[in-house]
This record gives C-alpha cells, structure tokens and sequence, in this order.
C-alpha cells in the first residue's frame, strides 16, 4: 500500500492520501480521542499517537494535526504505520453507530450554512469585511463567507485570493482560537454523482490506473463530482501548479475516461493551479 503525504498552509496539519476510498459521504472531524472512540476505529487509532491532536476524514484523504511542538520526521512514520495498518488489516473507517454519510458541517442544498446568532460567525465576518476581504481586493480576487461549522470556516475564494488561503487561515485563528481550519465551500457541497455508476467507474479508474501512473511525479488527481455529461476533477501535489497539467488533462485524463463512461463528454479542472507549491514541472 502506497500512501502519499501532502503538506497543507498550517505547517501543523499534513494530509495523507492512501490511495483508497477513506470516507466517501464527505467530511468528518475528531478533535479528541473519546469523540473518535466513538464514531471511528482509524481516528481512534491515530489518536494513541500522543503527538496527534485532531483528525479530518475526507472522501479519499486523512488529515492529521500534530501539536506545536511535535516534528513531522519523527511523527510521520507512525501516522504512516497507523494508517497502513487500520487499511490493511481491513478495519472499517466509521462505526456502524455513528451517522453514515453526514459530513461534519451543516449543510443544505447550497452547502454549509451560517447561524447569524452564533457570536463565532459574527467575529469571521467583521475580520473578513475590515482585513481579509480588502486585502483581496486589491490583489484583483475576492473572499465571501459561505459557512461556518464545527471549527471550520468554508470560503468562496475568486481570482488571486486563492493564494491568499493559508494567511487567511492562520489570521482567523489567531483572533478567533474555536477556529480549526479554512476550506474551500465547494467541497462541502452534496456531490451525489459519486455514488452513480458513472462515479463509482471514474474513482475505479483513477485510483487503479491513472493515480498510480502520476505518483510518480508525486502528483494525485481526485474526482470531485460527475454531473454527466461532464466530470469534474481536482490536480494535488506535483499535478497542482504543473505547467503540463492542461496537456495530462486532455491527452491522458480526460482520454482514459472518456473510453470508460462514453457518455462523459467534458472533464472540467477545478483546481487552484495558483496555489501549487511543489509543481512536477514548472514553465520557463
């Protein structure tokens, strides 16, 4: 079992890609060992790590944030044994008790919500308006809050702001500590496409055929949702920020799945090239 590692803005949080499905109804997080007790065998797991101090599952990734202190060398080989070992060992990621396919925000339709009354919501949105979003603004992009939920707060990022996310996150959580994390809105977004057929062929071929053809370059490719006839996907590590990703896409990606699922007539790249900072092969 090949697992990749993929740095994150917090020098805290490291994301790992075991190159299986971990949870595919959306997010879930942990932020203690009793909480993950119950609800989840490899968050629990992770967290006999004394190191590890909270837990993100995601469709197909593990988020582990160590404390401030801990170093990444040391740590890294027994985040990586843990995994492998829940993955081998065949182990399920969630309880049955706990609520299948409920991510950890509240969301509806449009995607996560915001509770106007919260006194949390109200601090984001006064930082957003007076720091955060004239910042952007005159870097040409833009920053709307579109949810808050369990920590973690789910931006609308335009333009150059993307590249703005790490400061974004780490000002938020100094003036605002109940904070955990920035994440991008849509992908807190129902995705019921991943569960068609159509979905279920497309995550098979990247992850048996594709995925294994681009870690070498240190680079994954995720399905982000299939609303046919187009599919949309996500470039991570060396793909993100490559300057031979248009070609990956059109020539090999959107080719392989194109022959799988016939009907699949466009493959749309929603990642933030712009925000790569280890990118395979960068242009002159």
């Amino acid at each position: 079992m090949f697992i990749q590692t993929q740095a994150t803005d917090n020098p805290d949080r490291m994301k790992f890609l075991p190159g299986c499905d971990v949870y595919p109804p959306g997010r879930l997080e942990f932020a203690d060992a009793e909480e993950a007790a119950a609800e989840s065998p490899l968050a629990a797991r992770l967290f006999d790590i004394e190191e590890v101090t909270d837990i993100e599952l995601g469709p197909d990734y593990v988020t582990v944030v160590k404390r401030g202190d801990a170093d990444w060398l040391q740590l890294k080989p027994a985040v990586l044994g843990a995994i492998m070992d829940h993955f081998v060992a065949g182990a399920p990621v969630v309880s049955e008790n706990a609520v299948a396919g409920a991510p950890a925000a509240d969301m509806d339709a449009d995607g996560p919500g915001l509770d106007e009354s919260d006194p949390i919501v109200a601090e984001i949105k006064e930082l957003i308006e007076t720091r955060i979003s004239p910042a952007a603004t005159q870097g040409g992009g833009g920053v709307t809050l579109r949810g808050y939920a369990d920590g973690v707060v789910y931006l609308e990022l335009t333009g150059p702001a993307f590249q703005l996310k790490g400061g974004i996150e780490n000002m938020l959580r100094h003036y605002v500590p109940e904070i955990r994390s920035v994440a991008d809105w849509r992908d807190a977004l129902p995705k019921p496409g991943l569960d068609t057929p159509e979905g279920r062929a497309i995550r098979e071929l990247l992850e048996t055929v594709i995925n294994p053809q681009v870690a070498g370059h240190g680079g994954r490719i995720s399905l982000v949702d299939v609303d046919s006839p187009r599919v949309y996907i996500r470039m991570e590590g060396g793909c993100q920020g490559c300057g031979m990703a248009n070609m990956t896409l059109k020539q090999g990606v959107e080719t392989q799945i194109r022959q799988v699922v016939p009907e699949i007539q466009e493959v749309l790249d929603v990642t933030d090239h712009a925000g790569g900072t280890n990118p395979y092969y960068q242009p002159a």
